[in-house]
Parts: structure tokens; sequence; C-alpha cells
């Protein structure tokens, strides 16, 4: 219901906002799907992976490897993903990906009620728009990778556990338990959610009413904590039926001292902090330093004038101070447990490893440009979440010009900067198409040596320690058996071994991104350390070489000869 024509008013031109916003956000997410994603290794272990769940019935129960140990994400991000591969029997990468789009796109809607919420309409719309043209955002939503659905995930988490506490109704506690649960399992380091939401839950338990209602949160977060649980029976599973091989990996990998480098930690903590505020608003800090740089400050200076402001509701202070420590927190954590985060690898994914942290920076901004444009806000002290909602409402009549000006600056600015900056509609290395064309080239090099489809194929990398799946995934729809090895052994769907005696074909790729710790460059000299063409009998003379994307090269070995 609505208290009167002005309150229905607002009500329809929000709800206009919201869907000018979706559509927005997939009108720069939807379009050329099958070619802006990026296609390697993580891409095609991935399609294995869900190709054998819904074909062979090989449920998946852990998640794809991690790139800071020896340990593994959560099995849950193949569960999340498996509707699409079911449609398609596993077969088609552009289903999946449409699956990450529109989870994207959703994360926009979602961001942008947990900001109104926060902070009226000014700030959902806001919040939402830099979410809908994040360049960052965009990259999330448009390839296969497990971060890529985290900040759905992540965003009903704080919607979920912000709706509990202003509406004091301990069920909303649950779905911030689902979605902490699930972005806990997309990506390992994402536990740093944890803190964050359970803080807010603590306070909710606190200022709860000694006896029934507080026993009421108490309940909730008991049953929150079984979610969280279920949600690690697939690794217990593992556990019990593998030796403990994941707590062994992460006792080794603390053991070493959690991958720790020669950065010092304070500076760290700097790229870091400019890695997990800057990336939602400006992109990688190797293609824009000094604008990230900008983008943090900007963040900082809003949060800490909203935290101090007499202008602002109880509520949006409550908002500001949750979200603003949530976002030091991470950004120490990760300083402290994933070293690797101070370094940015030109030509691989980077970033999405904070991903969950992106609804956070968008919500603190909009925040901020509302708090703009109403010159500061009025002060409140209200504790009931709908007086508070009810005085926003009245905050967003009054709009102060000099701080509308500003406001617009920031939006202008962050607009433009991604704006003119989208991804392409073809990815660096063509994407799957790039990988499937590669693939039939290898079948009609094999046809012509006269290799049957039933013949496998062996297929290794260089370096060993990258996986093959990038082509072997395309090999195998084809109905070609491969032997295709990866760093934590056999591919999925893989023959295990090829039998001794059978000769088979070998199919090498070489990545040119690794060539310092090959040895050599890829397109001849690196092949020839481990190939016929340095006197190894294992396989026959090499038939195709070729180059399936910039620097990526794939060789086409005979069987033996008899």
């Amino acid at each position: 219901m609505t208290d009167g024509t002005g309150s229905t008013e607002r009500t329809a031109a929000e709800r206009v906002v919201l869907a000018g916003l979706l559509v927005l956000a997939a009108l720069l997410r939807l379009p050329d799907l099958a070619t802006r994603g990026t296609w390697d290794a993580d891409q095609g272990h991935d399609m294995l992976v869900l190709r054998a769940f819904v074909r062979d019935g090989l449920v998946p129960l852990l998640g794809p490897p991690t790139s800071i140990g020896d340990f593994h994400h959560g099995a849950w991000y193949y569960y999340l993903l498996s509707p699409a591969a079911v449609l398609t029997g596993g077969d088609s990468a552009l289903a999946v990906v449409v699956l990450i789009a529109l989870a994207g796109v959703a994360a926009v809607g979602v961001t942008w009620w947990l900001a109104r919420a926060m902070g009226g309409p000014v700030a959902g719309a806001t919040a939402g728009f830099l979410m809908a043209i994040s360049i960052a955002a965009i990259d999330e939503s448009t390839f296969i990778w497990n971060p890529n659905l985290i900040a759905l995930s992540s965003s009903v988490a704080l919607a979920g556990a912000w709706r509990a506490w202003t509406t004091r109704r301990p069920r909303w506690w649950l779905l911030a338990a689902v979605g902490t649960a699930l972005t806990m399992q997309l990506h390992v380091l994402s536990v740093t959610l944890l803190p964050v939401v359970a803080a807010l839950f603590v306070a909710d338990l606190r200022r709860s009413p000694a006896g029934t209602g507080r026993g009421s949160v108490a309940r909730m977060g008991l049953v929150a904590l079984g979610i969280l649980a279920v949600a690690y029976v697939p690794l217990a599973v593992h556990e019990l039926t593998a030796d403990f091989s994941e707590t062994r990996a992460i006792i080794d990998y603390l053991a070493g001292g959690a991958g720790n480098g020669a950065v010092a930690l304070p500076v760290r903590l700097g790229i870091v902090g400019l890695r997990v505020v800057g990336w939602p608003l400006t992109g990688l800090i190797t293609a824009g330093f000094l604008p990230a740089v900008a983008a943090t400050a900007l963040v900082v200076g809003l949060v800490a004038w909203r935290w101090r402001t007499r202008g602002a509701s109880s509520r949006e202070r409550v908002a500001v101070r949750w979200l603003g420590l949530g976002l030091a927190w991470s950004v120490v954590a990760l300083a402290v447990v994933a070293p690797s985060l101070s370094t940015v690898v030109a030509g691989l994914p980077n970033d999405h490893y904070h991903a969950f942290a992106d609804p956070i920076v968008f919500v603190l901004v909009g925040l901020g440009v509302a708090g703009l444009v109403h010159g500061g806000g009025q002060g409140g002290r209200h504790e009931d979440g709908r007086q508070d909602e009810r005085l926003a409402d009245r905050q967003d009549d009054r709009i102060a010009r000099p701080g509308l000006g500003v406001a617009a600056l920031i939006v202008f600015v962050l607009a433009g900067w991604n704006l003119t900056r989208l991804p392409p509609g073809v990815a660096a290395d063509g994407g799957y198409p790039a990988a499937e064309s590669g693939a039939r080239r290898v079948e009609a090099a094999l046809a012509a040596a006269g290799v049957g489809t039933d013949a496998p194929v062996v297929v290794r990398s260089l370096p060993d320690f990258k996986s093959t799946e990038a082509m072997a995934y395309p090999l195998v729809r084809f109905g070609r058996r491969v032997d295709a090895a990866t760093p934590q052994g056999p591919a999925p769907g893989s023959v295990r071994g090829v039998p001794a005696g059978l000769r088979s074909p070998l199919v090498l790729l070489c990545d040119d991104l690794f060539a310092a710790s090959i040895g050599a460059a890829c397109g001849g000299p690196a092949e020839a350390r481990i190939t016929p063409e340095a006197g190894s009998p294992a396989f026959g003379a090499l038939m195709d070489r070729f180059e399936v994307a910039p620097g990526r090269f794939v060789s086409v070995y005979r069987p033996a000869a008899p």
C-alpha cells in the first residue's frame, strides 16, 4: 500500500528506474556472448565437469581448483550452472554464459534494492546505474568462471541481512545465510564476507529484547549455521572418501605462510585496497592506475563524510558504518591471506577474487551521491526502519544545488570512464569459437593421417602446470576420446592413460605467456624439447602446427610408427 498520491507516483517512478537499469544491464551484457568471453583452461575444465555431471551422472564433490594452493572451491558452483548444462547436454558453453550473464543482470537489481533500502531512491538509482555500466561487472558477466556468480550471491546475502535488521523479522537471516553460503562456495576467499554478515547478526541479537525476541533471532541464527553446514556436505563426502586430501592441502598452504611473497604487508594493503575498491568503479588497476587511486579516495572520502555527518538518518549511519567497516576488513583480510593479490598477471583474469565486495562499493558510492544531492540529508534518530524510510522519501524531495552538481560530476566521470572502455565484442583469444575452430583443424589433421574417431588422443601442455582442458573440451564434444593432462591429474571425461603399446597421436598445446617458465618460445623451439623434433620416439612426425589464439600454439603429431 502507499500513503498518498505522491508516494504512489514515487513508487511507479522507482519501478521505471529499476526496469531501465535491468534493461541497460542486459543490453551491455547479452550481445555477442558467444565470442566476447575468454576461453582457456578454466573454462574448458568447468564445461568438462558439467558435461560429465549432466550426461554421465558424475556428481562433482569439489569445485574448480584454486590458484592459491592445491585445494578447490566449492561444488555448488557446478550445481548452480547445471540447469543451463542440462538443457544442452553439456554441449553449449554459450548456454552456461547466458545463465552467468542473467545472474549479472539480477545482481544489478538486488544492489539497486539494497542501496534504495539504505539511502533512498537516489542512492538506489546511483548504485544500480554504476553497477549496470561497470566494465568490471560486465566482464564478470560474460565468461565462465566461478567468481562470476558472486556479485549476485553477495548482494543477496547483504540484502537479506539488511532486511532482517530493518524489519526486525529474523527469518530474513535465512536468506542472508543462503547468499553467504553460496558466496563462500563460489570462491574460497569469499569466506571474508562471513564476518561482515555475522557482525550485523550479532548486533541484531544484542539489540533484541531478552526473552522471546532474542530467542527468535538466536533460533534463526542456528538455522543459518545449518544452511552454511549443508553447503559443505559435498566437501565432507569427498574428505571422508579421499583421505582428507583437501584438508591436508589447506593445512599445507597455511603452514607454508599462505603463499607469502616478497611484497611487504603495508605495500600489499595499499595494492589490495586499490584492487578491491577501485576494480568495480574503474576496472583493472594496470589499465588505469590513477583512476583507481581517485576512485578509492572517493569511496574513502564519502564513507568518512557520511559516517560523521549529523545529516544522515540513523538507518544510513548504520549502513555506512557496517559496509565501511566490512570493506576495510575485506582489504586487510585479503592482504594477509592472499599475498598473490599484490601482483597482477597480464593476460589472465584478474580481480574477480574479491567480487563479493563489489556490491558494497557500489552501495557506498550510492549513499554518498544521495547525501550530496540532498545536502547531507536531515538528521534522524529513528530506530524503526519504516520511519527512516519515510524520512528518506521526504528528503528526496529536497535538492541541494551545490551538492547536486558535485554528485552529477561524480556519476558523469565514472560513467564516461566505463562507457568508453566497454569490453570488445570478441575476446582477445577469440573465445570458445576459436577453440572449437582449432579442434576442427586438429580433427582434420587426424583424419588425414587415418586416425579414427575411436582412437584416443594424448593432449599435453607447455608449460606442464597449465591444464589442457581448453582444447580437451571441444575435442570431447566432437566425440573424441582424449588422454588429457591437468596439474591435478587426468581431465574430467578423459581416458585413464593410453594402454601400453597403443599408438596414439599427440596434440601439444603451448602458451607463450609462460615462455619464461618453459625456457623457450612457443611455435617450434619450446615444442622441440619434448617431441619427435627432439628425437623422442613416443610419437610420430609433426603433421600440423597453428596459432589457435594470439600466443597459443597447437601442434599435432602422428602416432608413433609400429
